[in-house]
């Protein structure tokens, strides 16, 4: 049986629960961010992406590499991962827009076009047609299949939004357009990224911010804070 040295075992597991850093997170999502607005995504399918890569694959890569002391379920082991190089994470989230493209698109995201954008926004590798296939395999494993994306909080912002405008003619000034600015600097900041494990409420609060932001001040008639309490309640 293996021994582990317990002071080695307590320097690995603050290694993975600083994982993936600051500055590396920081970068990985103005990444995504980048080629959400190369592709000219739907905000679906790039909130999709951001869930998957930034709420799920991140957080699990440490847990599926034996980061944390023992590995969680079934090993992944790949040469995408082992050295993990920043070019092969921004592939990775290349390959999370490619499968949120995959579940909300009649017409998805071909691995060709994809190709062809990391060819000119990955600066230091390559990739084949190929590796985006071996990619996504290791990404599925790290999400253990689980690519179900309800509990994202542009989709109750956007429904929110639709109930509002159904009940109010001021619900015509808020712009999804600030919603969505709001929610990128939210997922951008460290200290605030927590707040995507609670969807639906962050998906009020947004409202409530894109509200006061759009509405001029001498229109504040409608009762916005108790109307977005009893929807999360």
């Amino acid at each position: 049986m293996e021994i582990v040295d317990e002071g080695q075992a307590m320097e690995v597991a603050a290694a993975a629960s600083a994982w993936p850093g600051p500055s590396r997170r920081s970068h990985l999502l103005q990444f995504l961010l980048h080629v959400s607005k190369r592709l000219d995504l739907r905000p679906i399918v790039k909130y999709s992406a951001f869930e998957f890569f930034d709420a799920r694959f991140l957080p699990g890569l440490p847990r599926k590499m034996g980061f944390c002391g023992a590995r969680s379920g079934r090993a992944v082991r790949s040469w995408l991962i082992e050295p993990l190089r920043d070019s092969n994470l921004e592939l990775f989230a290349l390959v999370a827009v490619w499968i949120a493209s995959k579940i909300h698109e009649m017409r998805p995201l071909s691995v060709k076009s994809l190709k062809a954008l990391s060819d000119r926004v990955i600066a230091d590798q390559h990739f084949t047609c190929r590796d985006f296939a071996d990619a996504e395999l290791v990404f599925m494993e790290v999400l253990d299949y689980n690519i179900g994306c309800t509990n994202i909080a542009f989709i109750y912002l956007e429904e929110l939004l639709i109930q509002f405008r159904e009940i109010s003619k001021l619900g015509d000034l808020v712009n999804m357009d600030v919603c969505m600015e709001i929610l990128d600097v939210l997922y951008e900041t460290e200290d605030t990224a927590w707040l995507f494990n609670f969807a639906c409420p962050l998906a009020a609060s947004t409202l409530v911010t894109a509200y006061v932001i759009s509405v001029p001040k001498q229109k504040w008639e409608f009762p916005v804070l108790p109307w977005v309490y009893h929807f999360i309640c």
